[in-house]
């Protein structure tokens, strides 16, 4: 996706994307309340020190009395000691909410990734997910440990300093605030093109990350393929890309920082000139020349800072924008409110003419029925891209059907509750996915299933003849995706994975392909006994996996063209018959 692509989507949420991290802060109202108090009362000793120091000089110059001196140097020690404690109690407040709120972000934003629909990780990369999680929600940290206080703390200074400097001289105060509007305008130029370059550099770290995430995946392809110089160029391209975009950052705040800071300079020059001609001339003191000097320097600080706030909130807001984007995305999947919950599905299956498109327009299943009973072993056959594995996606509901009806135990599936009708299914890929942890987690999956209960299926699909083999056996550790296991390994810790859930359907979308002949066998018997009682539905592409199953049905572009027992199938002499003469052939030129 393009920066400018990407910038229409999120413009939605300009307007928006403030008040949602703002109502995160709710919860914390009260700690946030005690941090804004914290922050006044340090302001006010900021304020108060210069005028100390001014009236000690004025009483110095006026009675020449050393004890004004230590006065005023125990009132300075005891205004520290407040402003260290303030300091203290503010920024730990800070932290622990802003901590708490990003655990509450972070977790949330998880949470609804998980609940959307399969069709939206079709097409969103993982490496964009990943920058959503941790980096852009990592940019929030700074705003709440911090941006939105200082920026309360910045803008009551600049009222306090702008309204003490009134009262003690205005027209010296006026003179002081000449160079204003130039400030103002430097200001708002900043906010507008850092905004600019925060947004782009946000974009150019999704870029890089979801580059990274797919072919570090992918290096065994690249490197078969000999292809690291081409993708190295690749990333090069979008390193250089994402350098320059943090470079555009670096080189806005380095003009901007010595313009203000110039500024303050010229502006600290003009009260000293004229100042001290009104001190000469008697109409101001020496020590409210000096408090005029002091708060010069305060005044100007406020700004550049508030302006340098102002555009790490715009960096917060571009990654909220970014956050929000996905947090707004609706699931296409979704369950009524009051879902059915049956005492027990037993695994009756219907599909009454059923029309089914990834992209609702290219349709893969069309007017597909089929009726398979409790207990039932059905197998589907067919070319790739037939429209197998789609019924299968369909019967555990992770798409949406645009027209017909599924129905299990009778009941339309839309209506059932996904967790009851998900945690019924077994579902058993050709590719395996194992994750990092251990041998008996990845068979458990942090489900309540004992020990005794994960060996007992391990044995039962023969997993334990390799588990037993390792060296901590159940306690093995496994690396990320299996990558120390062989594929007809994963496979096994799959089937014991399935078979210690005790699933009412068995869905096994070409199972045992990558599974060796001596490790088939072992299997099969196994899986006869796994199928016993439970509704069993098999898509495979060797037939010879599939020739004792109850009933087969032949797909041919999206529609089942044929179905029957293996010998009716023959005897047809039809689509079946030819794809098994066709394996038949291979296999005997093998």
């Amino acid at each position: 996706m393009s920066v400018l692509t990407e910038d229409k989507i999120e413009a939605s949420y300009k307007g928006n994307a403030l008040l949602h991290l703002l109502s995160y802060m709710k919860p914390y109202a009260g700690w946030v309340a005690v941090c804004l108090l914290l922050v006044l009362a340090l302001t006010g000793i900021d304020l108060y020190r210069p005028m100390l120091i001014g009236d000690a000089i004025d009483l110095f110059e006026k009675q020449g009395d050393y004890d004004v001196i230590i006065q005023t140097t125990v009132k300075y020690g005891i205004v520290l000691v407040l402003s260290f404690v303030f300091n203290i109690s503010q920024t730990w407040l800070l932290q622990k909410t802003g901590q708490s709120i990003i655990l509450t972000v972070r977790k949330e934003l998880y949470a609804h990734i998980q609940s959307l629909s399969s069709r939206y990780f079709d097409l969103t990369p993982v490496g964009k997910l990943v920058t959503r999680v941790t980096n852009d929600v990592d940019a929030l940290d700074e705003m709440y440990s911090g941006i939105l206080v200082r920026l309360f703390r910045n803008i009551v200074m600049i009222i306090g300093l702008a309204a003490v400097m009134l009262v003690l001289d205005w027209r010296l105060a006026l003179i002081s605030f000449v160079l204003l509007p130039l400030v103002a305008v430097l200001t708002v130029v900043f906010r507008k093109i850092s905004r600019q370059t925060y947004r782009i550099s946000r974009t150019r770290l999704t870029d890089i990350n979801t580059f990274l995430s797919e072919n570090i995946s992918g290096m065994r392809i690249i490197q078969i393929f000999g292809r690291q110089e081409r993708k190295f160029e690749e990333f090069n391209d979008k390193n250089y890309k994402l350098y320059r975009a943090f470079f555009r950052e670096m080189l806005v705040f380095a003009i901007f920082r010595p313009l203000i800071y110039i500024l303050s300079v010229l502006s600290l020059m003009i009260v000293l000139g004229l100042g001290s001609r009104d001190v000469l001339g008697g109409t101001i003191s020496i020590g409210t020349l000096y408090i005029f000097s002091q708060y010069i320097k305060s005044f100007f600080e406020p700004i550049q800072e508030l302006a340098e706030q102002f555009s790490t909130l715009q960096s917060s807001i571009a990654s909220a924008e970014k956050i929000f984007t996905i947090m707004d995305e609706e699931p296409l999947v979704k369950e009524e409110e009051n879902p059915v919950v049956l005492p027990q599905i037993r695994g009756h299956i219907e599909f009454s003419h059923v029309w089914f498109a990834y992209d609702n327009e290219n349709y893969v299943l069309r007017d597909v029925s089929f009726v398979i009973e409790p207990g039932q072993k059905v197998a589907f056959v067919g070319a790739t891209g037939a429209g197998k594995s789609s019924i299968l996606n369909l019967i555990g509901r992770y798409y949406d059907i645009q027209r017909g009806n599924i129905y299990i135990d009778g009941v339309d599936i839309r209506r059932l509750s996904k967790k009851q009708l998900r945690s019924a299914i077994g579902q058993m890929q050709q590719d395996v996915f194992v994750f990092e942890g251990t041998i008996e987690y990845n068979i458990r999956l942090h489900d309540d299933i004992s020990p005794e209960d994960v060996k007992a299926a391990a044995e039962y699909v023969n997993a334990s003849h390799f588990i037993e083999k390792l060296p901590a056996k159940y306690e093995e550790p496994v690396s990320e995706r299996g990558a120390t296991f062989s594929a007809g390994e994963r496979q096994l810790l799959s089937f014991a994975r399935t078979l210690a859930h005790k699933p009412s359907i068995l869905v096994m979308d070409e199972a045992t392909a990558n599974i060796d002949t001596e490790t088939e066998l072992l299997i099969q018997e196994a899986l006869e006994k796994l199928m016993q009682g439970r509704t069993t539905i098999m898509v495979a592409h060797r037939l010879s996996t599939i020739q004792h199953a109850d009933c087969i049905m032949v797909m041919h572009k999206g529609k089942i063209r044929e179905q029957g027992t293996h010998q009716e199938l023959l005897s047809q002499n039809g689509i079946y018959k030819k794809l098994y003469e066709l394996q038949i052939h291979h296999e005997i030129s093998a």
